[in-house]
C-alpha cells in the first residue's frame, strides 16, 4: 500500500481543522514558516498543500497578507427524512440545483432490483448538479420507476425539485430506506462538473427511497466533493 503524501496529510489536516470549526470563514491559516515548522518540512511542501485546498475552494490567498479560509465544508445530513433544500439551508449556505439531463431509458441491474421492477424496464433519470453558495458539491444521478411515475420527468423540468416533483405526481411524503456510502477517487468526468482535480477524494453514496406504503420510488447515486462536505448519519 502506498503511503500518502507527507503534502497531502497537511492538506487534509488543516481540511479537518476548517471542518471541525478551529478556523471559520475569513479566518487567516498559520504562515507557511509555521507550518512546516508544526509538520517539520519545507515551506514548499506546505506551499504544495495550501495550493491543492485553494483548487478546491477551500482556501485563497491575499498578496502581503497570507492565506485564509474561503469557506467551510458543507454540513449535510443522511437520514430518513433529508431534504436537500432544507439541509443546506439549515448549514447557513445558499442550495442550488443545475439539470445535466432528464432522459428514459432501460432499467440496468441493479436498478432494476432496488426499485423492484424487472431488468430492461423503463426508468426515467434525473441528472444533475448540487450546489451550496454556488459552489458545486455534489454530482448525482436520480433515477425513477417509468411505471410507477410517467410524468416525473415534466414535474422535474418544472420544479427543479425531487420533493416537489415526486409531491405532483402523487407521492405525499417519502423517506430514506437505505444509504451505502463508499470512498473514492474521483473520474475526469466527475472532477470536470466538481471543479476538482482527477483523481480528488469523493465520497460516493447510493440510496433508495420509498413511499409511505413502502414501494421505491427514487434510486440514487451521489458523487460528493469529499473536501467540501462533511456527512452525519442520522435517524430523522
Amino acid at each position: 500500500m502506498s503511503k500518502t503524501p507527507i503534502w497531502k496529510s497537511i492538506a487534509l489536516s488543516l481540511t479537518s481543522d476548517i471542518a471541525e470549526g478551529r478556523y471559520g470563514t475569513g479566518d487567516r491559516l498559520p504562515t507557511e514558516a509555521q507550518l512546516a515548522a508544526q509538520h517539520g518540512v519545507n515551506r514548499h511542501t506546505v506551499r504544495r498543500a495550501l495550493s491543492e485546498m485553494a483548487e478546491q475552494g477551500l482556501v485563497h490567498s491575499r498578496r502581503g497578507a497570507g492565506v485564509f479560509v474561503a469557506t467551510q465544508p458543507t454540513d449535510y445530513p443522511i437520514g430518513k427524512r433529508v431534504r436537500y433544500h432544507k439541509s443546506i439551508s439549515a448549514s447557513g449556505k445558499i442550495p442550488g440545483k443545475t439539470i445535466l439531463s432528464l432522459t428514459t431509458r432501460a432499467a440496468d441491474e441493479a436498478e432494476a432490483d432496488a426499485l423492484q421492477i424487472a431488468q430492461g424496464d423503463a426508468v426515467h433519470v434525473y441528472d444533475g448538479l448540487s450546489l451550496a453558495d454556488g459552489q458545486p458539491i455534489a454530482l448525482f444521478q436520480s433515477i425513477f420507476p417509468a411505471g410507477r411515475l410517467p410524468n416525473i420527468l415534466e414535474a422535474l423540468q418544472d420544479t427543479n425539485s425531487v420533493t416537489k416533483a415526486l409531491h405532483r405526481c402523487g407521492v405525499t411524503d417519502y423517506t430514506r430506506i437505505s444509504t451505502r456510502l463508499t470512498a473514492r477517487a474521483a473520474t475526469a468526468t466527475q472532477a470536470l462538473h466538481l471543479r476538482l482535480p482527477q483523481g480528488a477524494p469523493v465520497l460516493f453514496s447510493a440510496g433508495l427511497n420509498a413511499n409511505l406504503e413502502g414501494s421505491p420510488v427514487e434510486y440514487g447515486r451521489t458523487v460528493f466533493a469529499g473536501e467540501r462536505v462533511t456527512l452525519t448519519v442520522n435517524d430523522e
